[in-house]
């Protein structure tokens, strides 16, 4: 094989990995274009030959009854719901329940689950939108490209994984980090609400759009919530939040990391206040 025809399959590897491809289905490569042509072609079937109408000519045929309308298509479910979580009183316990969840499909095309890194002890939370493939294949949140740069924003304001807690908003990845749907988010909120009344944090930071949408239940875009103090509703209070833009659009986006630091200074301030 040529230098030039080996970096062109090492790129198309590269390519189906980012893409979710994690097996091949058989031992060589198919054909289907020239299998598709070598299959017979259905034939037309015979024209059939209409019958007589036996009703009598002078009656007029009934009346076709008005059609019923549709009812209101249902709101996004989960497909499984999620077993009563009031029960589980640590962390661990509840790590333990959302790994033999079967509720989620995403977790059928996943390797891992990514549940929660840092301290359970924190009073910060961060809360992103899905796991990627390097969170896939180690089982924690932001520990690719996107996750080294999250580590610096948070150092330079003093905080670490000594005294952050960072999840998603869903545990499994989804196939080529697409959007999770709806109905997949839905599937995960439960533990993602009981996460957060057994960390109980001062303050919750939400990374990007998806999370933030999801979290504050609202169809504003992220440049609109970011850098404004609003409030989660917990069982038992309020928890002041925070949302911001996701290490990974500023990786694509670098000139945006200025509005990053701003909220990052947001964040500082408020911290200092609850010293």
């Amino acid at each position: 094989m040529s230098e030039s025809a080996a970096k062109q399959s090492s790129s198309l590897l590269d390519w189906y990995a980012a893409m979710g491809v994690d097996e091949a289905i058989g031992d060589a490569p198919v054909d289907r274009f020239a299998a598709s042509a070598a299959a017979p072609q259905p034939q037309e079937p015979l024209a059939k030959t209409p019958r007589p109408d036996p009703r009598p000519a002078s009656k007029a045929p009934p009346a076709t009854p008005p059609k019923a309308k549709r009812p209101a298509a249902p709101p996004p479910q989960a497909n499984t719901p999620a077993p009563a979580l009031d029960g589980i009183k640590t962390l661990a316990a509840l790590e333990e329940a959302a790994a033999a969840f079967d509720g989620c499909p995403l977790k059928r095309t996943a390797k891992t689950t990514c549940f929660a890194r840092g301290s359970e002890q924190a009073k910060v939370m961060l809360i992103g939108e899905a796991p990627g493939r390097d969170e896939d294949l180690q089982g924690k949140p932001f520990v690719g490209r996107a996750g080294k740069l999250l580590d610096k924003m948070l150092a330079s304001i003093g905080l670490d994984d000594t005294s952050v807690y960072i999840t998603n908003t869903i545990y499994w990845r989804p196939p080529g980090n697409r959007t999770p749907t709806p109905q997949e988010i839905a599937s995960c909120a439960p533990f993602l609400t009981r996460q957060i009344e057994l960390l109980a944090p001062d303050v919750i930071v939400l990374l990007g759009g998806a999370a933030a949408k999801s979290m504050l239940q609202t169809t504003e875009g992220i440049m609109r919530l970011r850098g404004k103090w609003k409030l989660y509703h917990a069982k038992d209070r309020d928890i002041p939040v925070l949302a911001t833009l996701h290490p990974a659009y500023l990786l694509r986006t670098p000139d945006a990391k200025r509005y990053a630091w701003r909220d990052l200074l947001m964040l500082k301030e408020r911290l200092s206040t609850l010293q």
